[in-house]
Order: C-alpha cells, then sequence, then structure tokens
C-alpha cells in the first residue's frame, strides 16, 4: 500500500497533468465570433458573408453564430442579450442601429465589439473613453462626392431630393453633410423622410412633385430593403435614384459612388482576426473605406431613356448590364 508522502506526490502529478490538459484543451477551443445584423437585405447579407468567408479561409479556428433580427427591434435586443449569455468571445453587429443595441448591452466591456457599416461612429456614441471595447469599420460617404455622383451623369441638374429612414442614424447623417454640403455650394434640394416603408411611395411621389431632378439615399437599411418599390415609383416619373451601395444599385439602382461592401466586409475579418490573435480593441482605431465604388446599371438607364457617354461610362464599372445580366459580387 502506498504510503501517505508518495500518495501526495502522485496525486499533486496527475492534477498537474489534468490541469495542463485541460490548459490545452482550453487553447485549442474556437474562438467563437457572433454576427448579428438587424434585418435581411443584399448589402447587409453581403456584409455577412464576406465577414464569414475571411474568418473561415484564415488560419484560425473560429466558430461563427450568425442572428438576423429580421426588422424587428425588440427582437434584436434579445438576440444580443442570448448571444453574450451563450459565451461569445468577439461580437460583431452590423448596421448603427445594432452596434447602438450592442454597446448599451455589452457595456462592462468583457467581450470586444467590432462594428460593420456604421455612418458616422461619433454621432452614433460608438467612441471615447465609454466605447473602449468598441471598434470596426465605417462606411461614411463624402458629402461632395455625393453630389459629383449626380453631375456626372445630369450635368444639367437642377434640384436634388434626399429621401431616408428618420430613424436610422447612419442615414440622417449621411443626408445632413449632403445637404450641407449642398447649402454651401448653392444647391438647390428637397428632403423627405419615412418612419416606414409604408410611407415611401407616397414621400417618393412627394418629392417628385416638388420639381426635383434626381433622386438620392444614402445607406439606408430600410429603403435598401424595398429598392423595387422605390425604383419603380421613380422610374415611371423618369427620374433616376442614386444610392449609397453597390448593393442598392444591384436591386435596381441607377449609379453610386458609395460602399463596396466585400471591402468594408473584409476590413472587418480583419479586425477580428487581429482581435484573436489578442489585439485590444482600444488599440484598434475604428477604420473608414480605403476606397469607394462606383457603379451603374445600364438597364435602369435604359429604362429611364438616359444615354451615357463614353468618358463617364469609363469611370465607372458597370454592375446591371443593359440586358439585366447583374455582375454583383464578382
Amino acid at each position: 500500500m502506498l504510503n501517505s508522502k508518495l500518495f501526495r506526490i502522485l496525486f499533486c502529478l496527475a492534477l498537474s497533468a489534468v490541469m495542463l490538459f485541460s490548459a490545452v484543451s482550453a487553447l485549442a477551443e474556437p474562438i467563437r465570433v457572433a454576427v448579428v445584423q438587424p434585418l435581411t437585405h443584399t448589402s447587409l447579407n453581403q456584409i455577412r458573408d464576406t465577414i464569414i468567408a475571411a474568418l473561415e479561409q484564415s488560419d484560425i479556428d473560429f466558430e461563427i453564430i450568425t442572428r438576423n433580427a429580421e426588422g424587428d427591434t425588440s427582437a434584436l435586443s434579445t438576440i444580443l442579450e442570448n448571444v453574450k449569455m451563450d459565451g461569445v468571445d468577439i461580437l460583431v453587429p452590423i448596421a448603427t442601429n445594432t452596434a447602438q443595441s450592442a454597446k448599451v448591452i455589452y457595456e462592462d466591456g468583457q467581450i470586444p465589439v467590432v462594428f460593420a457599416a456604421v455612418s458616422d461612429p461619433v454621432a452614433a456614441g460608438l467612441t471615447g473613453e465609454d466605447s473602449f471595447f468598441i471598434t470596426g469599420v465605417s462606411n461614411n460617404i463624402p458629402a461632395g462626392q455625393i453630389v459629383q455622383l449626380i453631375a456626372d451623369f445630369q450635368p444639367d441638374y437642377q434640384k436634388i431630393g434626399f429621401l431616408y429612414t428618420s430613424s436610422e442614424t447612419n442615414s440622417v447623417s449621411t443626408i445632413n453633410a449632403a445637404k450641407a454640403y449642398c447649402e454651401q455650394n448653392g444647391i438647390a434640394y428637397e428632403e423627405v423622410s419615412i418612419a416606414n416603408l409604408s410611407e415611401l411611395q407616397t414621400a417618393v411621389e412627394t418629392l417628385i412633385s416638388k420639381g426635383i431632378d434626381a433622386l438620392y439615399t444614402g445607406n439606408d437599411n430600410s429603403i435598401a430593403s424595398a429598392m423595387s418599390t422605390y425604383t419603380d415609383v421613380a422610374y415611371s416619373y423618369g427620374v433616376p435614384v442614386y444610392c449609397g451601395a453597390d448593393s442598392m444599385v444591384a436591386d435596381g439602382g441607377f449609379a453610386t459612388i458609395g460602399v463596396d461592401y466585400v471591402q468594408l466586409g473584409n476590413q472587418v475579418a480583419d479586425i477580428v482576426i487581429r482581435l484573436a490573435q489578442g489585439e485590444l480593441p482600444e488599440d484598434i482605431p475604428y477604420e473608414t473605406l480605403s476606397d469607394y465604388a462606383r457603379f451603374v446599371n445600364l438597364q435602369a438607364a435604359g429604362t429611364l431613356g438616359m444615354e451615357i457617354g463614353e468618358d463617364t461610362l469609363s469611370a465607372y464599372r458597370v454592375l446591371v448590364e443593359a440586358d439585366g445580366t447583374s455582375h454583383f459580387g464578382e
């Protein structure tokens, strides 16, 4: 029978082995990343899918969880709370409202938050000392480029119509910047905001009745989810719809100088990988896009009866051909 001293030695060795095995096993566990979006539409889906693809191609073992609130604000908060309780290691909220909700729910700072597609992180309250655990990638579009976009195709335009959802901070911020630019440069404009998509058709017709020559909507998630309604009404009056993302052009918009969401998704994934490798979110300032996408929809141009000169066309990529063939995501 083992004496007590030898027993203690063997017990300690066995315990050390168990602890070492547990530590190695813990290190081998995948890093759990939750990607949460507020609703379904092309832009948000493209961001999500790009992030997933980039993380899966990395050398790090990620377990990726995806959640979609499908437009239900109360469900969005519940999803974020549940994901936190499930023990996620990194949270990726897509769009401004998701990131703002995440800041409240994850305020203890124990879990890094990497936002995707927030037009104005400062205005959204996602920067500063109380946001040390938050970083991400902004999809801000310079106002001057928005106006130049319209001038490229309609050099003789007289008035722009801005349409946006009043509850979307990202959309309001983009339109406010564009309006300020117009005021500083003597450019006439009209604006209408909507509270929900049931008001969309009336809003478009209201702007058109005010004599606008072009419509512009930025990174507006609600309106992006209803592009067919938007463009059907606008094009029936012969008014082009310019927008803030390539996905919105793919869904019927006329042209954009805006966000390439594949590029944005890859930048978000790069930050997630840096965090997984040990960097801290407070040491990674939020990023903006390094370049902007320029796309045109020739099918929309045909519907509108617009002729595009070769010089103008050479500065834009054709996203949708005249026959409807789409190159989105290629």
